[in-house]
């Protein structure tokens, strides 16, 4: 081999090593923030720590990853990274009872809740469950349909804090995130008034009227001649029949079935009608709306565990993020007012 191939060779062999380096010194200089107190309890987000040590994120992830393999640190969804150690008490302790519906128990949000609490357990059964087994949980979390008020009540009279998710506290001594739907909803119905629908159809479970009633309010002040049928996603097909225009749904997954049902009867979205949804975002949007991702609730959930005054029940309304799906379309003969509200997207609120 002449002189100028065994150079060659010997840089190619020195660039997976230089990188590997690299690596090593940023974990050892994390290693050795974490040891001399630079770097103590809860740690920054990844880009202000990938900022702060001149790497990209996608290496210092690792590097905190290796670190919490060796025990260094605590990491996990929900909570952030901690020094070992450091985490609040509160969440450290005890493992969580998760009570949902048959259908939820391989959810998104089911998963992140267990990413957050890896002691996790599930009960879509919550009457079989005995007194003796529920003592071993520091919290409940509640996100089941129709969980009953009296097991509730049992939970608090054992002081066994609960949260409830996306659905009004059946007691007032627990605590209870909600998305905020009334606002969501209210901007989806105001761009699509100014798009120039006044036929709408409100997707909702039967029996209820929340999301139409709001639409309507919403319909007061732009657009006083709407008209709005609530119904289930399998009626859209008769609605867009009669004039529906414009859908908004209680949720994703309703938008989902929507959309699906549409599609099947050759109904062009947005072309024919348009779809619009607010709610908890567990996979892709489905449709132009406001969506929270699960990991926003996750987060309040640890809020509330963790932060809120014992005793004291409390509820954290939270706003989901615009996500534009091209799934609104325009009237003809509309008016504008200069401005789209959905152009402001909103933040996450408590």
């Amino acid at each position: 081999m002449d002189q100028q191939d065994t150079t060659s060779a010997m840089r190619a062999h020195v660039r997976p090593s230089g990188m590997s380096y690299k690596f090593q010194r940023l974990r050892e200089r994390l290693r050795q923030a974490i040891a001399s107190g630079e770097l103590a309890g809860k740690l920054p987000g990844e880009r202000t720590l990938a900022k702060r040590f001149h790497v990209n994120a996608k290496t210092l992830s690792k590097a905190l990853t290796d670190l919490a393999a060796e025990g260094l640190l605590d990491r996990s969804i929900g909570r952030g990274t901690y020094v070992k150690g450091s985490a609040p008490s509160d969440t450290a302790a005890g493992r969580w009872l998760v009570l949902c519906d048959a259908d939820q128990t391989n959810r998104a949000l089911v998963e992140a809740l267990r990413a957050a609490n890896p002691g996790m357990q599930i009960s879509t059964n919550p009457n079989d469950l005995r007194p003796s087994f529920l003592n071993q949980f520091a919290a409940v979390i509640d996100i089941a349909s129709a969980t009953p008020e009296q097991f509730l009540r049992s939970l608090v009279v054992r002081g066994i804090p609960i949260v409830s998710v996306n659905q009004e506290p059946k007691t007032y001594s627990m605590h209870t995130v909600l998305l905020d739907m009334p606002l969501s909803v209210s901007r989806l119905a105001r761009d699509l008034m100014l798009a120039g629908h006044t036929r709408f159809a409100a997707v909702e479970p039967r029996g209820s009227a929340a999301l139409a009633q709001t639409i309507r309010q919403a319909a007061a002040r732009y657009a006083p001649g709407a008209v709005v049928d609530s119904c289930n996603a399998n009626e859209i097909g008769a609605l867009v029949e009669s004039g529906v225009t414009a859908v908004i749904c209680d949720s994703a997954r309703s938008a989902q079935q929507s959309r699906a049902i549409l599609q099947q009867a050759g109904i062009d979205v947005p072309g024919r009608i348009s779809v619009t949804a607010a709610g908890l975002l567990e996979d892709p949007a489905p449709c132009t709306g406001f969506f929270c991702e699960t990991k926003q609730v996750v987060d309040a959930i640890v809020e509330l565990l963790t932060g809120a005054p014992s005793g004291r029940p409390t509820a954290l309304w939270l706003t989901g993020t615009y996500f534009d799906g091209g799934t609104i379309g325009q009237l003809p003969g509309a008016v504008h007012d200069g401005e789209v509200a959905h152009q402001r997207p909103i933040a996450l609120m408590a």
